[in-house]
């Protein structure tokens, strides 16, 4: 009863923040937005801060590496074994993705997870640059789900991921 509460809840939210995505501003905001979790933005601010000479690029980066480390073999054993179906598979009468997946399953969000760890790994090393960075993660969960291709329950398992790994590894290497 609980599992099914909890299903309604993520659907209905699910279909609350998707219903804010119809208009091409939204889309485009939401798909732009959600490109700059793919990867190469990391790179770039972690390369900007080595070429700027700050000391705490080196620690970020060894942080950065330890948690991806950490992140995304979790994150494909925990995708491969749950094998929650997207919201356009299961809602297949309300709703049509605005993009095309990467990959067949929904839980948890990956992008969602790398953005909290690249935020989490950030604000570590640099204080005044936790409240944009987390607050830029969060945007990111919120794009997945304007975007189709995650539930609410989806991003907060990516949130929980992202930010644990990154706790983690900042335990494993101090």
């Amino acid at each position: 009863m609980l599992l099914r509460r909890l299903e309604q809840w993520d659907h209905n939210s699910f279909c609350r923040v998707f219903g804010c995505s119809s208009s091409r501003l939204a889309y485009n905001v939401s798909y732009w937005l959600s490109k700059t979790a793919d990867g190469p933005l990391y790179v770039l601010l972690v390369a900007s801060l080595f070429v700027l000479g700050y000391a705490a690029a080196w620690p970020l980066f060894q942080l950065l590496l330890a948690s991806f480390a950490l992140e995304l073999p979790l994150y494909l054993l925990l995708k491969n074994s749950i094998k929650r179906a997207r919201p356009a598979d299961r809602l297949t009468a309300y709703i049509n993705a605005h993009i095309v997946p990467s990959d067949q399953f929904s839980l948890p969000s990956g992008h969602t997870a790398g953005a909290f760890v690249f935020a989490a790994c950030l604000a570590m090393h640099f204080p005044v640059a936790a409240l944009p960075a987390y607050f830029w993660a969060a945007a990111i969960g919120l794009s997945r789900i304007m975007l189709g291709v995650h539930f609410p329950l989806d991003v907060i398992a990516g949130v929980i991921l992202g930010s644990a790994c990154c706790a983690v590894a900042y335990f494993i290497i101090i």
